[in-house]
């Protein structure tokens, strides 16, 4: 009898193979789409991020006063306008002998704040300036200090012949004390108006030469401990409001502070402010919401 050959046994036995791959992957296939993997996914709806951005409703006005009591030295005034949309800081040293009218009288800032306190300050100053004041803090030595901490000092050329100081006006490093002692000098040789452009010119060196993004990563905690040292009317609710918008201008901002020395006529003591000047800083710093 004659043998089979090898393929006659190969060839059913592929068959069979092929035929059960089929029937197995067939079935696979069939619960695969049944439930539904075969299907193409819908791409779901991203999550919005809340992501707030920075208008000008975030502009505060800031009057500043220094008093220090206890040591006998002279107040010192200062306005700020911040705009954090144009990631831009403004500070404008007021001198304690500026005068204007108010109220049909004729009175001096420092006038005005000794006898009415910082809500007659508040009110000249917006009469001076024909501005609306949001806000105002009283810095004592402790919180001047502690402000001056967390900037970390400055670099700054002090002028020529201040006593306890380099005496040739050359740049030098000034802790919270020195930039104190500088704040509240009472012998510049041009007077309330020198001083004045100190304490506005020193603090936006200060902010400028600070690390941005540190200040940023610290603002809850440095908030909370300097409004706890001053009387001021600035809330936890502006803070709230106005965080995220004050933060992205100190980590994305550069160089963002600025001063102005105030123009006018320094006659027989007392300063009159410029009215050009002031109308200038008014349309500049201002008026953003118009442009």
């Amino acid at each position: 009898m004659a043998k089979k050959k090898a393929g006659s046994y190969a060839i059913p036995y592929l068959i069979t193979i092929f035929l059960g791959l089929l029937i197995v992957g067939g079935a696979a296939y069939f619960i695969y789409n049944h439930l539904g993997y075969g299907k193409p996914k819908e791409l779901t709806t991203p999550t919005p991020r809340n992501v707030q951005i920075s208008t000008y409703d975030d502009n505060p006005t800031v009057l500043f006063v220094l008093e220090e009591p206890d040591t006998k030295s002279p107040y010192s005034f200062m306005l700020m306008r911040s705009i954090p949309k144009d990631k831009r800081l403004l500070f404008i040293g007021i001198p304690t002998t500026t005068i204007a009218v108010v109220d049909g009288q004729q009175k001096s800032i420092q006038g005005a704040y000794e006898t009415g306190g910082m809500t007659s300050a508040v009110s000249f100053t917006e009469q001076v300036f024909g501005v609306t004041i949001d806000r105002y803090m009283k810095l004592k030595s402790d919180s001047l200090i502690k402000l001056c901490d967390i900037f970390g000092g400055v670099t700054y050329a002090v002028p020529a012949d201040t006593v306890g100081f380099n005496s040739d006006g050359s740049e030098q490093y000034l802790n919270a004390e020195q930039i104190e002692k500088l704040a509240t000098y009472p012998m510049y040789p041009d007077g309330e108006i020198q001083r004045a452009y100190t304490i506005s010119s020193i603090t936006a060196h200060m902010i400028n030469q600070t690390d941005g993004a540190r200040i940023a990563d610290n603002f809850d905690n440095s908030f909370s401990s300097v409004i706890n040292m001053t009387e001021s009317n600035i809330t936890a609710v502006d803070y709230r409001e106005h965080k995220v918008a004050i933060k992205n201008m100190f980590e994305r901002g550069s160089s963002i502070a600025s001063f102005l020395v105030m123009d006018g006529t320094d006659s027989d003591g007392d300063f009159i402010p410029s009215q050009s000047f002031i109308n200038n800083v008014v349309d500049t710093y201002f008026n953003q919401e118009s442009k």
